[in-house]
């Protein structure tokens, strides 16, 4: 965000904004003094889009355990912090979460987590609430952008009010969606500064064990803050039948059953269950419509309530009108709606594919010609496990590649030599434990670190590595290979990906040392910040003999001809996608594949 957005913005009296926008917009007019977070979608954008501000500390952390601890240091030591994130960082972030309901805030402390129902960029669909129950946090959803601001505004009021973290459920659609928001002025609070009590802050057993019945009885008076708050709506007049809901299936539920009767909860945790009964008792059958999990159902029909909502709504994916529609039809509220006579016609599959001239296919295609077992890692290279390379055999969580290795390793049940592929964001995040790891137990396993200099997968954000921090400032960048040797790795090489022949042979060197190595790829990510591009190449038509041995580096600026030899199709290249890497020109046997000359185009770098 540019300086004169920062000052439209603090003109207007009121902006369309996404979700994310609007919840760095709250964090700003709350008085936020510490905003902190690791990037991850639908979440990411939200301190991207405050990162220009000189009156707030905004920053990556290298995981979200330590962008928490960030910030509940911060709210110790006094000032409002926020910390964001994507719903698997809160497994992350979950040690820190759980003790910090005990303990208790200094000045208000928020996390906005962002869910992703439909797995739109995660690798699970897990529900936010159930943390909240489990840690007796409160939770408040939003269902639109106007809210996604009102509300983080008041999670930091609650906060203080009650002394605990409050946790702000976002989904993948109120992040990313628009709507109008209004704006307000920055509210400036002085800081409070650090006050010490050790049996409030140190969680030994002795102390921990007083601080247990404070949180049930701040629960308790939660619970009687929101029976009695303009949180939970009442909507609508019509008819006997009765709809609670949250979050954007509010959107939803209006949209099927506009002039049915909604209570709209603002926090789902804990529910405003005398308030929920009020109601059920004013219509003749209640309903919940949620995404994921049943959480609301359940504690309604905890509380004795008469209620209907997952045997017509799934448990799976997001919801939307439509499917909102056939669950109210399957429940005999509405019509089923016929067929449509002109359906629309079926959308085209574009599959998941690395960029051209990605510096992540080439080891990867090395590691196949090498028969390993491939133990992968959360990013762009993940994409690997996809045909054609089809060179990753698992993928799981931020940082599990290396102990899964190490553990594949030792089962002697790999077919193969055994390689963790993680990039540098991720090894920092949480491969770094891995690698010691590997060290103690000599674990005879290599470990690739694919080094592009950036958060590719999130859009191009920093971290350690890089040396430039969120707000743009200079700093120390992490030194990889010194830290590999550090660790004890006495095995580190560290090798252009673009230059196949020494991919090749470095990863075969390392994959025959005994013992871990290590091997680090160091082209920066093509994309970002800007698209680095060279001279493009083509193909000489006459020279390719169709071998189709540039096809298996999944490379989208390749692509098929219409033109065959001996039965088999021949490729083209595209030479406004490609971005000269050269690394299919050193695949072509027969070298059919050769630099456009007198290319007039843009080479961007």
């Amino acid at each position: 965000m540019s300086i004169d957005t920062e000052r439209r913005i603090e003109a207007a009296t009121s902006l369309l904004l996404s979700g994310n926008e609007a919840v760095a917009r709250g964090a700003v007019e709350a008085g936020v003094l510490v905003a902190v977070g690791y990037p991850g979608t639908p979440s990411t954008e939200i301190l991207e889009s405050i990162a220009n501000r000189q009156d707030m500390y905004v920053r990556w952390s290298p995981n979200e355990k330590v962008a928490f601890d960030v910030a509940l240091g911060a709210s110790l030591g006094g000032v409002r912090a926020l910390v964001t994130m994507k719903h698997v960082g809160l497994n992350v972030a979950a040690d820190t979460f759980m003790t910090a309901a005990y303990t208790g805030v200094g000045a208000g402390l928020v996390i906005l987590v962002a869910d992703d129902p439909g797995m739109h960029s995660s690798q699970n669909e897990q529900d936010t609430r159930a943390y909240a129950r489990m840690g007796f946090v409160p939770l408040l959803e939003p269902s639109d952008s106007s809210e996604a601001k009102e509300f983080t505004m008041l999670a930091f009021d609650i906060s203080e009010e009650f002394d605990i973290p409050v946790l702000v459920r976002t989904t993948t659609r109120v992040s990313h969606n628009r709507g109008v928001v209004k704006i307000g002025a920055r509210l400036e609070r002085p800081v409070k500064g650090f006050v010490s009590d050790p049996a409030k802050y140190v969680m030994i057993p002795g102390y921990a064990r007083g601080r247990r019945p404070v949180l049930l009885e701040r629960i308790e008076a939660l619970t009687a803050y929101v029976e009695a708050s303009s949180l939970t709506v009442e909507s609508g007049s019509g008819g006997d039948i009765g709809v609670v809901t949250a979050s954007v299936a509010h959107q939803y539920v209006r949209e099927v059953l506009p002039d049915a009767r909604i209570l709209k909860l603002g926090m789902t945790y804990p529910l405003p269950i005398e308030r929920i009964r009020a109601f059920a008792d004013s219509v003749d059958r209640l309903f919940v419509v949620e995404e994921l999990d049943p959480h609301m159902e359940n504690d309604i029909r905890l509380g004795g309530i008469a209620v209907e909502g997952r045997a017509f709504f799934p448990q799976i994916g997001e919801l939307n009108p439509d499917i909102v529609r056939k669950g109210f039809a399957e429940a005999g509220i509405l019509p089923f709606a016929p067929p449509e006579s002109d359906p629309a016609p079926p959308t085209v599959v574009r599959p998941a594919i690395m960029c051209p001239g990605c510096s992540h296919a080439s080891p990867f295609l090395a590691l196949k010609r090498l028969g390993a077992v491939v133990t992968g890692d959360i990013g762009c290279y993940t994409l690997a496990a996809l045909p054609p390379l089809s060179a990753m055999d698992t993928c799981l969580a931020m940082g599990s590649s290396i102990g899964m290795a190490i553990g594949m390793a030792a089962s002697g049940g790999a077919d193969g030599p055994v390689v963790a592929a993680i990039g540098d964001s991720t090894f920092v995040h949480g491969g770094i434990p891995g690698l010691s790891d590997a060290v103690y137990s000599q674990a005879n396993i290599t470990v690739l670190i694919l080094d592009n200099g950036t958060v590719a997968m999130t859009g191009g954000q920093e971290h350690p590595g890089t040396g430039v921090t969120l707000q743009g400032s200079d700093t120390t960048p992490l030194d990889v290979v010194a830290l590999c040797k550090a660790l004890g790795v006495r095995d580190v090489r560290v090798v252009d990906p673009y230059d196949m022949a020494a991919m090749y042979s470095a990863l075969e060197s390392s994959i025959a040392y005994v013992g871990p190595s290590v091997v680090i790829t160091n082209r920066p990510c093509v994309v970002s910040p800007i698209k680095i591009r060279d001279k493009p190449y083509q193909v000489i038509d006459e020279a390719c003999t169709a071998c189709q041995a540039c096809m298996t580096l999944g490379c989208p600026s390749i692509i098929w001809s219409e033109e065959t030899f001996e039965g088999r199709r021949k490729v083209v290249i595209d030479p406004v996608t490609c971005t000269g890497c050269t690394v299919c020109a050193q695949l072509c046997p027969p070298l059919a594949i050769v630099p456009v000359p007198d290319w007039e185009g843009s080479t961007d770098v």
